[in-house]
């Protein structure tokens, strides 16, 4: 039988995160401790995290839910996916608890077994420790070359928002650093001080060099925001995140339509948890890539859907994460590699662990543009 311990903290920015919707001074999570009456010494911990007007399950009651569904575990053993589709949150702090649990035991039982041709599931099952149908995926998350410290995954530099010369001192930051992708958040300051920042960029190196993707987190207006494409597109922009505000599906499919860079859709996919809405806004919009926050998109059995589906209609993908901590964080990066790996090249959203004073620490280290677990 499981049991799950709930309890939260308040991490602080080094620097305020801005972004079209406000600034980010400090980051709450919950944090999900789960055990097993047949290995009581062995626990995972999962992450909830929602983010303040953005997140679809950031609620006033969000406390009193987690604790219902965590009671719910208990009583069922298993995560209820179709009942907490709209939780994308709980469902994936609930995954990262079980999927490090597993991994924990597994290290407990040793890997004898795996040698004699045993699944993971079937070495826990012997041990007492069942698997419910629908989490044999959570099995091994952890068990990959990144996993195991042979490779890195390729990851972007994030530039916040700022002022003119403070985006430009991070930038330069960040291409010292050896990053040879980096996301521009635009939107805060006048388009064409941002303009001129990419321009400024585009002169020193080419498209070879640094590859450039900007997020606008819905910031164009949609009468602006052909032109405003247009002009981003003589700088051979990588992708967009977001031009238009979501929830204007008309409007944004006619621009992923003509777009002159490719468009990627982000906040669009937040609150769209049902696998037909996911087809209608896929088939509707057309987009040329989606990126999926598991905190944000239905946790690790909904970015799953999302994936899926965008690959049969030929949309490309990355992943990133939603600002939360190393725990959080960790559990993305390791999905990542298991989803695009191994030898993960598209770059990856998972820089954001630098962004603390008070992180929880994690053996997670960043070397050049490259993410890798220290073991």
């Amino acid at each position: 039988m499981y049991k799950i311990e709930i309890s939260e903290r308040t991490l602080h920015f080094k620097q305020p995160a801005g972004t079209s919707r406000g600034v980010y001074t400090t980051r709450h999570s919950y944090y999900l401790t789960l055990t097993s009456d047949e290995m009581p010494e062995v626990e995972g911990v999962g992450e909830c995290a929602t983010l303040p007007d953005l997140s679809c399950d950031a609620k006033p009651e969000y406390e009193m839910t987690l604790r219902q569904v965590c009671q719910m575990v208990e009583q069922m053993g298993r995560i209820p996916y179709d009942m907490i589709r709209a939780y994308p949150s709980i469902t994936f702090g609930l995954e990262t608890a079980f999927a490090s649990f597993f991994d924990a035991a597994k290290k407990k039982l040793g890997t004898m077994n795996l040698s004699e041709g045993k699944t993971s599931v079937e070495i826990l099952k012997e041990a007492g420790i069942s698997v419910p149908m629908g989490m044999e995926n959570l099995v091994d998350l952890f068990d990959s070359p990144f996993g195991r410290g042979e490779e890195g995954i390729t990851i972007n530099g994030l530039v916040w928002m700022g002022t003119y010369e403070e985006m430009l001192a991070r930038l330069e930051e960040k291409l010292q650093a050896g990053f040879h992708c980096v996301k521009l958040k635009i939107g805060a300051i006048d388009f064409f001080k941002e303009l001129d920042l990419i321009k400024r960029i585009r002169y020193v190196y080419t498209k070879e060099q640094v590859e450039l993707r900007v997020d606008a987190n819905g910031g164009f207006l949609p009468e602006n925001a052909m032109s405003q494409l247009e002009a981003l597109a003589k700088y051979d922009i990588h992708s967009i995140e977001q031009p238009i505000k979501q929830h204007q599906w008309p409007k944004m499919a006619q621009l992923c339509r003509e777009t002159p860079l490719p468009i990627a859709l982000d906040e669009e996919l937040i609150g769209v948890n049902v696998r037909s809405m996911k087809q209608a806004l896929l088939d509707t919009i057309r987009p040329q890539y989606i990126i999926l926050k598991p905190s944000l998109h239905g946790g690790i059995y909904g970015c799953n859907e999302w994936i899926e589906l965008a690959n049969q209609r030929g949309i490309g993908s990355w992943i990133t994460s939603a600002l939360e901590s190393n725990i959080g964080l960790n559990a993305i990066a390791h999905y990542a590699a298991k989803v695009y790996g191994p030898d993960v090249r598209m770059p990856q959203g998972l820089g954001t662990g630098q962004l603390f004073t008070d992180n929880i620490p994690m053996p997670l280290e960043i070397r050049g543009d490259k993410l890798f677990v220290v073991k």
